[in-house]
């Protein structure tokens, strides 16, 4: 970076301490890519598995959960840096041979923790994206290390860190050469008692306007009770965040980690469809409706690819739907002025607008069929509504 593009990247009328992960430094935002799964982008992502892999079964059917019901990628820790020496501190290497095995059954990416530089070989042969944790924030001989690796990093704020201390982490990770990063906002140590963390949501709102890194939310340890992860999970998503975290176990109640803020799979399965709700808010799209049944890897097909086509699908029918609902209020102009709801000359301006952006995938001829079935039902639309 040039002396005078530093000079160029202020926060809040001074110099930002941050040069490299500033929003000016890249103004139309980054895109971090896992597998085909995109963040920063349009496509709300959610990484969603267990805080700890605890056994074969356990991370299997928490894998079968998650992706049947819609989410991107798959979560789990292997290696636990818990408060009490006496809590479960995971699998090690064994978990992360049965996370991967089971991310691959699903056709999932993995996401999974490191905690030291020692663990950070071992950790990358099996992980799609590398999480640093809210305590290893400020570790900044791995986070040097991990700028080392070409490997997408997900940075968790720290317990007590301040927002440009969150950045000037990520800062770290950008300035030894690793740009892939995402943060993530998981709640902070504040006075308050009633949840484990506070949700910082002012975060959220700040990031997005300080930096062009992607930035998701963990309703999970932001609040460490299940029953406030969904509606924290809804706010996320209409204020704009790129995606979330959540922690989801077969059985809560069996949790060896954190079994109090997980959610079952058929509490995330509605929280799932909930999102869709709310993801559009923020201009995102969401994948597609649930799969009934297990995620299967046919002919070859990868899931991620074949999610990314549910998400367009979804993108495509609310942009019909708002459409048709702006339709509505222009043949109510009409109704108004004694015109008819069909014009025909318009119709034809549009189409032959519309031909002009055809493409070899999608010739005019196919074009032109496609915006002719779009007009018909939104004229039928039309009518049906001003008849009732």
């Amino acid at each position: 970076m040039s002396e005078n593009t530093a000079r160029n990247i202020t926060t809040m009328g001074r110099l930002a301490p941050y040069q490299l992960v500033a929003r000016a430094a890249r103004p139309q935002g980054t895109r971090v890519h896992v597998g085909a799964v995109e963040f920063g982008g349009s496509e709300f992502v959610v990484i969603a598995g267990p805080c700890a892999v605890e056994s074969e079964g356990q991370i299997r059917e928490a894998a079968y959960a998650v992706a049947g019901a819609g989410a991107h990628l798959l979560r789990g820790g292997a290696f636990k840096p818990r408060t009490s020496p006496y809590s479960f501190q995971g699998l090690g290497e064994e978990g992360l041979r049965l996370l991967a095995i089971a991310g691959r059954e699903v056709d999932l990416p993995i996401v999974t923790e490191v905690l030291s530089t020692e663990d950070l070989p071992l950790v990358s042969r099996y992980a799609d994206m590398l999480q640093v944790g809210a305590r290893n924030m400020q570790n900044f001989a791995l986070l040097k290390a991990l700028g080392a690796t070409n490997k997408p990093v997900l940075l968790k704020r720290g317990l007590a860190a301040s927002i440009e201390e969150l950045l000037l982490a990520a800062e770290y990770i950008a300035y030894t050469g690793n740009p892939h990063v995402v943060l993530c906002e998981r709640g902070i140590r504040t006075f308050e008692t009633a949840t484990r963390n506070t949700l910082d949501l002012n975060a959220v709102a700040a990031l997005k306007e300080l930096t062009h890194l992607p930035v998701l939310v963990d309703p999970s340890h932001g609040t460490g009770r299940r029953n406030l992860v969904a509606p924290l999970a809804k706010s996320s998503a209409a204020i704009g965040a790129d995606g979330l975290i959540i922690e989801v176990h077969p059985v809560p109640e069996q949790a060896l980690s954190d079994g109090e803020q997980s959610l079952n799979p058929s509490e995330f399965a509605a929280l799932m469809h909930e999102l869709a709700c709310y993801v559009p808010l923020a201009a995102r799209t969401l994948a597609g409706t649930p799969t009934k049944d297990a995620p299967t890897n046919t002919a070859g097909i990868s899931r991620s690819y074949r999610q990314r086509i549910d998400r367009l699908d979804n993108a495509l029918i609310q942009l019909l739907n708002e459409r048709i609902r702006v339709a509505l209020h222009i043949g109510k102009d009409k109704l108004a002025t004694g015109l008819p709801l069909c014009d025909s000359q318009r119709e034809e301006e549009v189409l032959q607008h519309r031909a002009a952006m055809a493409s070899e995938l999608l010739p005019t001829e196919g074009l032109t069929r496609v915006f002719r079935a779009v007009m018909d039902e939104t004229l039928l639309a039309e009518r049906k509504f001003y008849e009732r």
